[in-house]
């Protein structure tokens, strides 16, 4: 009987473990779909709440989670300014006062420049498969699709401050469909869903990601991609203070 009970619990345990590892994968294949190894992009992005509506594009580059370059092409008064990534650290660089400024990690879910994206959002300073444990909570519909809904919790000492993140990927092409920020205390901070996917050099992805602000009702950020490219080859000099004062 003890034996049969050993091989009932190791049976459990053995598909638990390939069911949190199956978790992990699709959120890390979604995750790949969207970043790639490398990846450069023209974006605009509108500031959106029941007063005004504010466009920025930007030109961007990403080596991974490592570094980022990110410059404002437009409005004319912010063209120029910068947010440069290298490692853990980031720096702000601002034109019209030729500064640069460090941003300390107290400071990473401030908002980028107006925004309802973060620092962190648009640096990957996160990593979801580093920082946070995941399982599979059920299936579910976003937007007509059937999708896989994963719980993100934060792995014991992980430098992150969702309370918990929930996770939608699409079954049919593993693209992200939904994903919702929750503090510690169990609020719904934000959520951002995923429209118009096309096929972009070759790589089907959404085009258009919307992040809801579950706080101050009615604002949002809409971020939409005008031409982006994976796994090229960046010149990784661009990534260093030199050239944060050259204008491209």
């Amino acid at each position: 009987m003890r034996k049969q009970n050993l091989v009932f619990l190791f049976t459990i345990l053995f598909h638990l473990l390939l069911f949190s590892q199956s978790a992990h994968e699709i959120v890390k294949k979604s995750e790949d779909l969207i970043k790639g190894k490398t990846s450069w992009g023209i974006v605009e992005m509108s500031i959106i709440t029941p007063e005004f509506k504010r466009t920025i594009k930007i030109e961007a580059w990403w080596v991974g989670n490592e570094k980022a370059l990110i410059e404002i092409k437009y409005p004319k008064r912010e063209e120029g300014n910068k947010t440069l990534k290298i490692g853990n650290e980031i720096w702000l660089y601002l034109r019209n006062t030729e500064s640069l400024v460090k941003i300390p990690p107290s400071m990473m879910l401030q908002s980028w420049n107006g925004s309802d994206f973060t620092y962190d959002d648009l640096v990957r300073e996160s990593n979801l498969e580093r920082d946070y444990e995941m399982r599979i909570v059920s299936d579910d519909t976003v937007n007509s699709e059937i999708c896989w809904k994963i719980e993100l919790v934060p792995k014991p000492n992980a430098p992150v401050v969702w309370g918990k993140i929930y996770y939608w990927v699409r079954k049919i092409d593993y693209l992200p469909a939904k994903i919702e920020y929750y503090d510690e205390k169990g609020k719904l901070v934000r959520y951002m869903e995923f429209y118009d996917v096309k096929s972009m050099h070759g790589r089907k992805l959404p085009t258009r990601w919307i992040m809801y602000n579950n706080v101050e009702k009615g604002r949002r950020t809409e971020f939409v991609l005008i031409d982006v490219k994976f796994d090229i080859k960046i010149d990784e000099k661009i990534f260093s203070f030199r050239e944060l004062e050259r204008k491209r």
